[in-house]
């Protein structure tokens, strides 16, 4: 994988000052949410294709000057992450556009799951749960 997805994670993981999202408010997000997260999937792919390229050319990436197209692309993926990451949503699948929205729910954190594709936020998953543990919406009211 091209970019450690480990790095894209909020700075501050504590509560406070964390950006709490209602279901209504991850919803009114999503025109912006998905820009960003469509400009992510296309630099992305292309990230992984000019990897696949230089490797096959024997290229090192840590061999490319900081000026090259690949370093210009893996700075852009970082902008976009920090601009996703600076309204309060996680990032946590290039590939799958998969964007966490924090929320509370019966004053524990659970997290509102979005995927590029999807019309609105309808699912839900808990904080250790990730994807594999996502459930309905209507499971929260």
């Amino acid at each position: 994988m091209p970019y450690n997805q480990a790095q894209v994670k909020a700075d501050s993981n504590a509560d406070h000052g964390k950006k709490f999202f209602s279901i209504e408010e991850a919803n009114n997000s999503l025109g912006y949410v998905r820009r960003i997260v469509d400009d992510i999937t296309i630099v992305y792919t292309k990230i992984v294709e000019m990897r696949r390229r230089l490797e096959e050319l024997g290229e090192s990436q840590f061999s490319l000057s900081p000026d090259s197209e690949y370093e210009k692309l893996m700075d852009r993926l970082g902008l976009l992450v920090d601009e996703l990451h600076s309204m309060g949503a996680e990032l946590k699948d290039f590939e799958k556009g998969l964007v966490d929205f924090p929320s509370r729910h019966k004053d524990r954190e659970v997290l509102l799951c979005w995927k590029q594709g999807e019309d609105k936020v309808e699912h839900w998953h808990e904080v250790d749960t990730g994807y594999a543990g996502r459930q309905s919406i209507a499971d929260l009211k």
